[in-house]
């Protein structure tokens, strides 16, 4: 049962030692506001979000440990040697699958091209999106699939591993803005946290938003499990994340009132999205993955 323990403790460490860090991190930026008032002058959520981030980073390692890693090989980080292919077919796929919920978007009028867009904000749209994807892929999927759903498969039957890593996956990441007012004192990350964790109490946040998240982390764990390395599953995310940076930023809403199905700019709060990854998990199965020798792989 230590796998399961460490997570517990991991995940205990990262909402509540986050949300009594957050403070101090605010505090922290009033005394430098002079050389930093940007910084500074950001609202005390962002603080909050910042310090669960740094919290989950500081814990990665002690809970791949704690999850019965002994090295980097052992959570699906290989030599990137002979992997690119991996890589790149991740990276395709999760291309394409949003793709076809953008396209649908735009060509149902849903969503409109903003017109006369500066080049330096399009090339700068595109620069940091893919950066991003490409930090957050690797990151998140090292912690999730490589850590948290590696070793609940240690003991776990890895199906049941899969569904409990991919609804933290979906618990992480369904955190909603919130905002806050007032003074700043010790426990102010505590109180803004229930606020974070609204959204399961509103239904059409929930539904589909929610179960999107959770079929996202199947797919990458199960991407995971059946090529016995990351490198799929960090293409797969990096390409889901290049189109969530630049959708809302190059596109804009219409006056359509099909929000419900096509979602808003977020992509993935919409039933379009959750339908496509449905069916793309359900000839997952049938796409040729499973290398001919991996020595980390899991048949399943």
């Amino acid at each position: 049962m230590r796998p399961l323990r460490t997570l517990v403790i991991y995940l205990g460490a990262v909402f509540i030692g986050g949300a009594l860090l957050a403070p101090w991190l605010y505090r922290l930026a009033q005394m430098f506001s002079a050389a930093f008032p940007h910084v500074a002058g950001s609202p005390f959520q962002r603080f909050a979000d910042r310090s669960l981030t740094l919290v989950a980073l500081a814990g990665l390692w002690p809970l791949l440990r704690g999850l019965g890693a002994t090295s980097w090989r052992e959570t699906g980080v290989v030599d990137l040697h002979g992997q690119w292919k991996k890589f790149f077919g991740g990276l395709l796929l999760g291309g394409l699958t949003l793709a076809i919920v953008a396209g649908g978007a735009l060509k149902s009028s849903h969503r409109a091209w903003i017109p006369d867009l500066a080049a330096h904000t399009v090339v700068g749209t595109i620069f940091s999106a893919t950066a991003l994807a490409i930090v957050i892929a690797i990151v998140e999927e090292i912690l999730f699939r490589g850590g948290i759903f590696g070793g609940l498969r240690r003991l776990l039957y890895w199906p049941i591993a899969l569904m409990a890593s991919s609804a933290v996956y979906a618990l992480v990441h369904f955190l909603q803005p919130a905002e806050f007012s007032g003074p700043v004192t010790w426990n102010s990350g505590l109180a803004l946290l229930p606020r974070m964790l609204g959204g399961f109490a509103d239904f059409h946040a929930l539904v589909p938003g929610f179960f999107t998240l959770l079929l996202m982390g199947a797919l990458l764990g199960l991407a995971y499990q059946r090529t016995g390395n990351l490198y799929f599953s960090i293409g797969l995310h990096a390409g889901w994340i290049f189109w969530l940076r630049t959708y809302s930023t190059f596109t804009t809403g219409t006056a359509s009132g099909a929000t419900w199905f096509w979602g808003t700019g977020n992509l993935i709060d919409g039933w379009s999205t959750l339908i496509v990854l449905a069916v793309t998990l359900a000839i997952f199965k049938h796409l040729p993955l499973q290398p001919a020798r991996e020595p980390y792989a899991i048949s399943g």
